[in-house]
Formats: structure tokens, C-alpha cells, sequence
């Protein structure tokens, strides 16, 4: 692949990003109107049309690695595992 094939790929990457992002922003102004909407109405789910919306509070337990490092720092030596990954970027 040649450079001007290179650099006219890179370049429609960052066009197509920019989109995604001002898609993203446009979907999440969006969400929350139907949210805004619903918390008004006092409801945390309902019917409009064929779709069923919710919005409500999920509970969810996490482990705190960080808490646990601090009381247990060997314990969480033994147990880390380091892994290798690559990040495509472009700046």
C-alpha cells in the first residue's frame, strides 16, 4: 500500500471517528430527554408504541482490587497476572 493510499485511509478513520462521536453525543442527548421524560412521569418503565422502555437502578458488587492491594499487597502479588495487548492509535 502506498503512502497516499495510507494517509487517504487514516484520514476517512478520522472522519468516520468524528462521526461516531457526534453520532454518540446526538444518541445520548436523545436518551437523556426519554429519561428526563420518564423521572417527570415517575416511572422506571413503560410502553410507547411496540417498544418497552426501562430505566432503572441496577445493583451490581464489584470486586475493589485496590482496597484489596493495600491490606493484602502479597496476596495480590501472587494472584496478579500481567498480559500484553496492542492499541491501534492515531494521533
Amino acid at each position: 500500500m502506498s503512502n497516499i493510499e495510507l494517509t487517504s485511509k487514516i484520514e476517512n478513520i478520522k472522519t468516520l471517528q468524528t462521526m461516531i462521536d457526534e453520532l454518540t453525543a446526538e444518541m445520548e442527548a436523545v436518551k437523556d430527554e426519554v429519561k428526563a421524560e420518564m423521572n417527570a412521569k415517575g416511572v422506571d418503565e413503560m410502553t410507547v408504541s411496540c417498544f418497552k422502555v426501562r430505566y432503572k437502578e441496577v445493583k451490581s458488587s464489584r470486586f475493589d482490587s485496590t482496597a484489596f492491594k493495600k491490606t493484602h499487597a502479597d496476596l495480590y502479588e501472587q494472584y496478579c497476572k500481567t498480559t500484553f495487548s496492542k492499541r491501534f492509535s492515531i494521533a
